[in-house]
């Protein structure tokens, strides 16, 4: 993947929140068509970053670029309209909605959010909602959650909820998805379908990743490059056997974490 052209590419990138820096010069790229791993200890930065390229935080100093193009500071809402989505570490789903209605509603332009169109165009409406309910459907099988459908959002377990976010995020059209933590609280059964869905959405439909995770194992599997990160700053970079073998990322893990790769 290091030959690759960046879909991601993070210079500079600085927030504080007070006298605390958050992040501090932070340079990363994401090559187009990877599955980028992100690593560190609590506290290292991994998700203040992930705020900071999706829109949610805007950053004191450095860019994001996004295939080329200078992205840095826009709302989530023109990201995801341009191809870039992210999800939650604890997912957040319309509670009150069915798991398809979730879906639906992260299509992007649809004729109904504007006025006065839903009084004037019904059948068009109607026409779109239609092919929007038998693509979510189809995103629901591909996922493994056909069959929770019709099911209110607060049913599923929290992995089917993390499925669903990144659901929504393919309804969406992104082609870089940035995933929080998909293992956290996750059991194992369920955890290896999740693998086994990002790597076939990255392998089959060329979405590119960039994922945040505390398993290293899921991440070694994987995830190439990998980054590391601990207090604000990426500390290594390269294969998670270079990562895992660097004297800083051990230091910054306090050994209890990270064991030597062989």
């Amino acid at each position: 993947m290091t030959g690759a052209a960046p879909a991601l590419a993070v210079r500079g990138l600085t927030k504080r929140f007070g006298g605390f820096v958050a992040l501090d010069g932070v340079s990363l790229n994401v090559p187009e068509g990877s599955i980028t791993g992100l690593i560190g200890p609590n506290g290292a930065g991994k998700s203040t970053l992930f705020a900071t390229v999706a829109g949610f935080l805007a950053p004191e100093a450095g860019t994001v670029r996004l295939r080329g193009a200078d992205v840095t500071g826009l709302p989530p809402w023109r990201l995801h309209r341009i191809g870039l989505a992210r999800t939650f570490q604890i997912p957040r789903l319309f509670a009150r909605m069915t798991v398809r209605e979730n879906l639906m509603v992260a299509a992007p332009g649809q004729a109904g959010e504007r006025l006065p169109l839903p009084w004037i165009a019904r059948a068009r409406i109607a026409r779109e909602e239609a092919a929007l309910r038998d693509r979510a459907d189809a995103v629901l099988a591909r996922l493994n959650l056909a069959g929770h459908a019709e099911a209110p959002a607060t049913a599923l377990s929290g992995g089917q909820k993390k499925l669903v976010e990144l659901g929504r995020a393919l309804m969406s059209g992104a082609r870089i998805i940035l995933l929080d933590e998909p293992a956290a609280g996750v059991n194992r059964t369920l955890l290896r379908e999740i693998a086994a869905t990002i790597a076939s959405l990255n392998r089959e439909d060329g979405i590119t990743f960039l994922v945040i995770e505390h398993d290293l194992d899921l991440v070694a599997e994987l995830c190439d490059p990998v980054h590391a990160m601990a207090e604000g700053r990426v500390i290594a970079s390269g294969t998670m056997a270079e990562v895992r073998n660097d004297p800083q990322v051990a230091e910054a893990y306090l050994g209890m974490a990270i064991a030597p790769a062989e």
